[in-house]
């Protein structure tokens, strides 16, 4: 009987654990989304010389290549009206197909951005990186 309740308690300190983990990352997913909001709307109302001019960009379409997880990742980066329009991931033959779906996550924020200037994907790091590496080298084709 002694072992059934020490295995309970266990068990019952496992699942705190995990829930207590769980709550940790919802807050800290909301605190990135409330930064991010902040971000943005700190940033609306200005002009590309007021900040900083990261959006100053030469309309066109660039490509840039990096190494990913399994091999080349290249991308294609649109720029209309000095501002990035759409990156889209136009060769990655080698890439493990779950890590770059879960990678191409960051093209929506380069696009918000306006910068490959951003943290990578926890757990498709590499591949997030080679996203990032090749936007970054079509983005300094584009600078006026």
């Amino acid at each position: 009987m002694r072992e059934f309740w020490v295995r309970l308690v266990s068990m019952l300190a496992i699942v705190g654990v995990l829930l207590v983990y769980n709550s940790v990352l919802d807050v800290r997913a909301k605190e990135d989304e409330i930064a991010r909001l902040s971000a943005q709307v700190a940033g609306n109302g200005q002009s590309d010389s007021e900040n900083g001019g990261s959006t100053n960009y030469k309309d066109g379409t660039y490509t840039g290549e990096a190494d990913g997880f399994g091999g080349t990742i290249q991308v294609e980066v649109k720029i209309e009206k000095s501002k990035i329009a759409e990156i889209n991931v136009i060769s990655a033959e080698k890439e493990d197909g779950a890590y770059l779906s879960m990678a191409k996550d960051m093209i929506p924020k380069i696009i918000d951005a306006q910068s490959a200037d951003i943290d990578t994907i926890s757990g498709a790091t590499f591949s997030s990186t080679g996203i990032k590496n090749a936007s970054e080298q079509a983005l300094e084709k584009a600078v006026k």
